[in-house]
């Protein structure tokens, strides 16, 4: 329950820090440290299966003597606290990898009252004080696979990895659509933080093309098929993509 604690607590000060206006230092504020918060809790998570997977080692080495029924008090409040907290961050966790992280150590607790609650009716029925170490080694199961996605996602994003959902050739292909577009080079899209996905590209157009119907297009075209609301296009001519191509020679 303290590490909960300590991952509800870091994704709440990571969104109260990303709600502060940008500045010309940090022209996207800080929005990133969302992404942070989210490596912390998943480092914190797999601290947490770490060790309770070296505790169930040792129990079932040497099992300890074990009272079912603190064990069955414990574990119910545990599962009523889990089940609310479970509830509260639901919606909020399909959209924001911080509260993913504190959610999926709610998740994780919720699951781990479940299993302690069976462990402890197990030792009172049969005096089999095993259960209690198999029902660690359950939770911490359910711990690492959720934890492991969370930390890829999160790092997908600190190395400005295409966003998941976004087929690059698909916005290609938009792009060279487009009205008075003949070409398109030096494509990029990454994730900024949860639900902000931008992209970049250098647009050629066709000569006697109007720039701006051109640039309406394309930023609605991503906004409307691609859900991305900023992009960056900058706008040459066939001409200038031969001396783009000499200056990166």
């Amino acid at each position: 329950m303290l590490t909960d604690v300590s991952g509800i607590g870091l994704s709440l000060l990571a969104i109260w820090f990303a709600q502060r206006s940008p500045t010309s230092e940090r022209t996207f504020g800080y929005l990133r440290l969302e992404i942070f918060a989210a490596v912390a809790n998943a480092v914190l998570l797999l601290g947490v299966a770490a060790f309770i997977l070296f505790e169930a080692w040792q129990r079932l080495s040497a099992p300890p003597d074990v009272a079912p029924g603190l064990m069955l008090g414990v574990a119910l409040i545990g599962l009523a606290a889990n089940g609310i907290g479970l509830v509260l961050l639901r919606d909020a966790q399909r959209t924001s990898l911080t509260v993913r992280g504190a959610y999926i150590e709610v998740m994780g607790d919720f699951a781990g009252s479940l299993a302690v609650i069976v462990a402890a009716l197990v030792i009172a029925a049969t005096g089999f004080v095993a259960a209690d170490a198999i029902a660690s080694v359950f939770i911490a199961a359910l711990i690492l696979p959720r934890t492991f996605a969370l930390l890829r996602d999160a790092t997908d994003v600190l190395l400005e990895a295409t966003p998941k959902g976004v087929d690059m050739d698909h916005v290609r292909r938009h792009i060279l659509e487009a009205p008075g577009v003949i070409d398109c080079h030096d494509l990029h899209a990454w994730t900024i933080t949860s639900g902000m996905n931008v992209v970049s590209a250098h647009v050629t157009i066709e000569n006697g093309a109007d720039p701006a119907i051109t640039l309406d297009a394309l930023c609605a075209c991503l906004s409307d098929d691609f859900d991305i609301e900023h992009s960056t296009f900058q706008l040459e001519t066939a001409d200038r993509r031969r001396l783009e191509e000499r200056s990166h020679a």
